[in-house]
């Protein structure tokens, strides 16, 4: 094949939006979070940016896409991209480097989600050891088993099973929320959670970073088309049109329960129609996506509550709307999949019978177990030897303090107290019978 401008253009252009998806998870979860945390919840994303880049570049590609071992992971081949750089190196219609840049984005934004699930209460160190190992062990043999497809030589969950993935609600969504469910259960509940209120700090962050997130998600499911024609189109549309009833069915059922219609159930439920399309954007028609889009933003609305009723602290929902919402998505193809779009496949709704729908629930059945297990293990692991869990004191204190030495906000300097106060005169000294001077003990305090 030849390299098509157009197409280049698309996928690299497509690489820098998922890129931006990022950043925008670290504004969504750190409006989130208390006031005391939030610089830490944001460096949990930034880090990840920074470690997985390293590792994609020296050995992940290459554990991933380069050639196939038992169906389960790549080999060694191209260590260290060895090889890619020269003309020849072609994927599609497309350099393979662009490939490599846009495939990279989501191997970072996928351990990242994770961290969602146990805000306020972790070790940096913990955390960056975490994304290491979970990376090399889980996301890199995931996405090689889904993704890595060679007529009957790729990888065993889309290459053998047949099981559709087409932008990551297996790979990606289903794979990160079961390890941020054993992270929960590993790691213990905040302090004070059920009891003490534990509010999002700062809405309008949450907003941007879900304003963000929407808007980088076309690069997410649009570009994996990896050509600039008509499934990217599809897919396009499938993305806007699940979302927006994403957040309606969201919002009635917080309507419904509690009486009002809230900015982070909008967020949210944005964010879980994002999810579940994620699958299922090239199998379904327009109506079919908004069908699936009310659906998952009301199920993801229940399921945010079953951290309560089952009693595993999953700080900001990484259960309930990423692991049910990719879930529900990739099962929504078994249903409402039409060989009308690009994934060719119909579902039950369509005359395609059950076949697809248990092949969807294998997979992901097989993903979520197997990233529970090593996310549960890992963690264990983690904490036994260079600790994971904050002490209790430092996590009363706050993780910013604790682990950065720094504070989101001055309020001293954004209210004028720290220039009143270092502008106050000082205190009168009195004269003592020995003829020295001191402050009297009332002037001390209140200065």
């Amino acid at each position: 094949m030849e390299i098509n401008a157009g197409d280049t253009a698309w996928v690299l252009a497509s690489a820098a939006l998922v890129m931006l998806m990022t950043p925008g998870l670290a504004f969504f979860y750190g409006g989130m979070v208390r006031v005391k945390s939030v610089l830490n919840m944001m460096m949990m994303s930034f880090i990840t940016i920074a470690v997985v880049t390293i590792l994609w570049v020296v050995v992940g590609y290459s554990l991933t896409f380069g050639g196939d071992n038992g169906h389960v992971i790549g080999n060694f081949s191209e260590v260290g991209l060895k090889g890619l750089l020269a003309p020849e190196a072609i994927t599609g219609t497309t350099p393979t480097l662009a490939f490599v840049a846009f495939q990279l984005m989501f191997a970072i934004i996928t351990p990242a989600l994770i961290s969602g699930a146990i805000a306020d209460r972790v070790t940096f160190r913990g955390w960056i050891a975490f994304v290491v190992g979970w990376t090399c062990l889980v996301y890199f043999p995931v996405a090689h088993s889904v993704w890595f497809l060679d007529e009957g030589n790729g990888g065993w969950i889309g290459d053998k099973l047949k099981a559709i993935d087409f932008a990551g609600g297996t790979a990606v969504h289903v794979n990160a929320g079961a390890a941020a469910l054993a992270l929960a259960i590993v790691l213990g509940k905040r302090i004070g959670w059920k009891k003490d209120p534990m509010r999002p700090h700062s809405l309008p962050l949450v907003l941007l970073g879900a304003g963000l997130l929407w808007f980088g998600w076309f690069g997410f499911n649009a570009g994996s088309a990896l050509s600039a024609g008509t499934t990217a189109a599809v897919t396009f549309v499938n993305t806007q049109v699940a979302t927006a009833a994403a957040v309606i069915g969201w919002l009635i059922v917080e309507r419904l329960v509690h009486g009002k219609a809230t900015t982070l159930g909008l967020a949210s439920g944005a964010v879980a129609g994002l999810v579940a399309i994620t699958p299922s954007c090239g199998a379904v028609t327009p109506i079919g996506a908004i069908i699936l889009g009310v659906f998952a933003g009301a199920i993801c609305a229940f399921a945010v509550s079953l951290k309560y009723k089952l009693g595993f602290d999953d700080s900001l929902d990484v259960v309930g709307v990423h692991l049910v919402g990719g879930l529900f998505g990739s099962l929504a193809i078994g249903l409402l999949g039409t060989a009308a779009a690009p994934s060719a496949v119909d579902g039950l709704f369509y005359g395609g019978g059950a076949g697809q729908l248990g092949r969807q629930a294998l997979a992901n059945v097989a993903v979520g177990v197997y990233s529970f297990v090593i996310a549960f293990l890992l963690a264990k692991l983690i904490d036994k030897t260079i600790g994971f869990r904050l002490t209790e004191e430092d996590e009363i204190t706050g993780v910013d303090q604790v682990e950065h030495a720094e504070t989101a906000y001055d309020f001293l300097s954004a209210t004028g107290l720290r220039g009143a106060l270092s502008a106050r005169p000082a205190p009168a000294a009195a004269t003592t019978d020995n003829g020295s001077t001191e402050t009297s003990e009332k002037e001390g305090a209140n200065a």
